[in-house]
């Protein structure tokens, strides 16, 4: 299996911590056996002029697609948005044509800022980070993916060197493994 990490970070190499850890996880979580291969999207595409045909090969070679990103205002960053609504086209990704992605898997590796309190329907946010990610998997649904559980990293602003580490170590595993699909109503 391949799997593709798609990494959307504006500052990946100059002032992500979390997100910069968890893509040297998954650079290095590949064997011959389970290619990983990782994509900084904001350095290939800093002027969001993205190249929808190279996207849509990296796609078709891949077996397994992560998009990981910080979240921002309980969102993605712009560019995956971008990225989006350019590669994900109609006739291609979805409609009575767009089968190029049915039968992938489709993972979320995301890193919120605040601690894992606070994503509770208890919680000062008042939704589960699963909540605010459905948007992605509807669209998941959409184009025909076996949308994954999510991988989290809470608390992103203040995580301690060692709970990067051990996620770090989880991302590797999570990257490798099976992964059991998210259910709508989980």
């Amino acid at each position: 299996m391949k799997t593709t990490v798609l990494v959307f970070h504006p500052r990946l190499s100059a002032g992500s911590r979390v997100n910069a850890r968890l893509a040297q996880a998954a650079r290095a979580a590949g064997t011959p056996d389970t290619p990983v291969e990782v994509r900084d999207l904001y350095a290939l595409y800093p002027d969001f002029r993205i190249d929808v045909e190279a996207e849509k090969a990296v796609l078709t070679a891949a077996d397994r697609i992560v998009w990981q990103f910080p979240m921002y205002w309980y969102s993605t960053p712009s560019l995956l948005k971008q990225w989006e609504d350019d590669v994900l086209e109609h006739g291609w990704a979805y409609g009575s044509t767009g089968t190029a992605l049915h039968g992938k898997e489709l993972g979320v590796a995301v890193s919120p800022g605040a601690p894992t309190e606070r994503y509770d329907h208890e919680g000062a946010f008042h939704y589960t980070v699963t909540d605010l990610l459905r948007p992605l998997q509807a669209t998941s649904n959409l184009i025909g993916t076996r949308f994954l559980r999510p991988f989290v990293t809470t608390g992103a602003m203040a995580i301690s060197d060692a709970d990067l580490e051990a996620q770090a170590d989880a991302y590797t595993a999570w990257l490798t493994g099976e992964v059991p699909a998210l259910g709508d109503f989980e």
